[in-house]
């Protein structure tokens, strides 16, 4: 979905961590930063990526997601990586045989968005493209957080893990009602531009011909005036409906050259 805007600038609001443990693909973290920027996340971290950093497979794969991947923080360990934050969500479609408690992504999303608007830390703990999480980076977090995935295929890739978690993020945020643009749709006329054109239009056609059978004309005209309605056409479009119904009764009124004169 293509129509990145440049002319608005980054805006680096308060938002979760995204730490990734020993990515092993450059591609995989530079998608993972462009998910993050498709929904105002910034704060990306690496645990001890196996190509080292910085990565020039991820800077063609994040498509231009240079803000994220200019503030990247790479860490040895994963403890280091959340030692700063006091709320750290652990992703994983695998049942772990530990007391931890698991919330679904809209949960998730509630409490960080709460957490950090008390000013806090959290994250999201990402794992390795093979195997996710050991048990001991899960026993980090305050909870694990998963998807409601078919069980018999529940493995996402990163990036695909990362997209779908700032999404909640930014949809239970109070920027979730912000749309990059609207519809541009018009005001709707007022009702006394859409009965001239309901009476335009029904005199063209009773000029015309058109009700052939004059008991089944009131039907036939609320007919067409429940369709007009449901269009809800602006004042703009009212004048062009009008344009055209008057060109056709010209052109109805217009001899036509090619026709037989009767015989006297």
């Amino acid at each position: 979905m293509a129509g990145t805007d440049t002319t608005q600038s980054i805006v680096y609001r308060p938002s979760p961590a995204i730490i990734l443990c020993e990515p092993q693909l450059g591609e995989n973290i530079g998608t993972a930063a462009r998910a993050m920027a498709n929904f105002g996340l910034w704060d990306l971290r690496l645990v001890n990526p196996r190509d080292g950093w910085p990565n020039e497979r991820a800077v063609a794969a994040a498509s231009r997601a240079d803000h994220v991947l200019d503030k990247v923080r790479v860490f040895a360990t994963t403890e280091e990586a959340v030692a700063d934050l006091s709320l750290v969500f652990a992703t994983t479609a695998r049942r772990r045989d530990m007391q931890k408690e698991v919330v679904g992504p809209e949960e998730g999303a509630r409490r960080i968005i709460s957490h950090i608007g008390a000013g806090a830390g959290a994250g999201l703990l990402f794992g390795r493209e093979r195997w996710g999480l050991y048990n001991e980076e899960v026993a980090l977090s305050d909870a694990i957080v998963t998807l409601p995935v078919e069980p018999a295929f529940a493995s996402l890739n990163i990036a695909q893990a990362v997209l779908i978690l700032a999404y909640e993020w930014r949809r239970q945020s109070d920027l979730g009602e912000a749309l990059p643009f609207g519809d541009g749709r018009a005001e709707a006329a007022p009702k006394s531009e859409l009965m001239g054109l309901f009476e335009h239009l029904e005199g063209v056609l009773d000029q015309t011909g058109f009700f052939t059978t004059p008991d089944k004309r009131p039907s036939m005209v609320n007919n067409l005036r429940t369709a007009l309605t449901r269009g809800s056409f602006s004042s703009q479009e009212i004048r062009t409906l009008r344009g055209v119904i008057s060109s056709i009764d010209r052109r109805h009124e217009r001899p036509n050259p090619n026709r037989q004169k009767p015989e006297s």
